[in-house]
């Protein structure tokens, strides 16, 4: 299957300074990868890049399995981009912007009304499309940049940053409104919000100084790190015979008594949950609690990234 989106050996220089250095990865049709790393990691300039804002200084980009170089007409109406800080006009109303944009995307001028209304339902935007931009909320604004994003119907879209600044209610709809693009887009976004990024993203792809750090989803990263899972449980059982069956269990390396009970600790490929739960219930004793503690994903991320 050719991706929808590939970068090998991506690089780009802005005089003295090596904004991204040797970056490769690829995104399948219909993926949502999101993209992670700190301030000045390099995540809005490998993005301006595969949205054809500007060339790589060395390294391929293919869009679709096109060249953007060869074929950029095709590569950017392949492509919906939203960038960090989205373009608009304030005095121009949601519903002329977005015909505005249509414009631009060169789509004929019979297609253009139905597509504005197209977007304008699928990000939700029925009851603010008469008024004017500049008096929106700024997750009202966002949903415009999604839209126009969306505008011609590209098979890909490049979203920088798209729940910045929102309120967390709006950060619900933001990602609401991503999750319903899955299957349907390909969806490459970035985000410092962690816990968003993993209840969306198919994959994360984690950049720092340039450089691609890891990839894979959290609970893959934890055990390539080597991290340590942990299960929470309460069982109606003898404390020492229970905690002497767990420290028994393959796997487990560390079993602490708390006052709600036991905090267990395993290796990053033993099932630890289950294995705790199997073993109360042979030894018949009920479990009031039994559950496996998130992933630490900010904890994850300063360790990928100092690594």
């Amino acid at each position: 299957m050719t991706p929808a989106l590939e970068a090998t050996r991506l690089g780009k220089v802005f005089g003295a300074t090596t904004a991204v250095a040797d970056v490769s990865f690829a995104v399948a049709p219909g993926e949502i990868v999101g993209f992670l790393g700190p301030n000045g990691a390099g995540k809005t300039t490998t993005m301006r890049i595969l949205a054809g804002v500007f060339p790589p200084t060395t390294g391929v980009v293919r869009i679709a399995g096109r060249d953007p170089a060869r074929e950029p007409l095709a590569c950017r109406r392949a492509v919906g981009y939203l960038p960090e800080s989205a373009p608009s006009y304030p005095e121009l109303r949601v519903d002329g912007h977005l015909g505005f944009v249509a414009r631009l995307k060169r789509l004929p001028a019979d297609e253009r009304r139905a597509a504005v209304a197209r977007v304008v339902d699928a990000c939700g935007l029925g009851s603010v499309a008469r008024r004017p931009i500049g008096t929106l909320s700024k997750g009202f604004r966002q949903r415009v940049g999604l839209a126009q994003a969306l505008c011609g119907d590209p098979a890909i879209l490049i979203l920088d940053e798209p729940t910045i600044g929102l309120d967390p209610a709006q950060v619900v709809e933001m990602r609401e409104l991503i999750l319903r693009l899955r299957g349907r887009r390909t969806v490459f976004f970035s985000s410092h919000i962690l816990s968003e990024v993993a209840a969306v993203a198919d994959r994360v792809i984690v950049i720092a100084r340039g450089r691609i750090v890891a990839e894979g989803m959290p609970d893959d990263l934890q055990a390539r790190l080597g991290r340590r899972r942990r299960v929470r449980l309460r069982v109606d059982g003898p404390p020492s015979a229970v905690a002497a069956t767990l420290r028994a269990a393959t796997g487990v390396l560390a079993v602490a008594e708390t006052e709600a009970g036991f905090v267990l600790e395993a290796s990053p490929e033993t099932e630890l949950a289950r294995t705790a739960g199997e073993l109360m219930q042979r030894a018949g004793w009920p479990v009031l609690e039994l559950a496996e503690e998130p992933v630490d994903l900010e904890r994850l991320f300063l360790d990928l990234v100092a690594r």
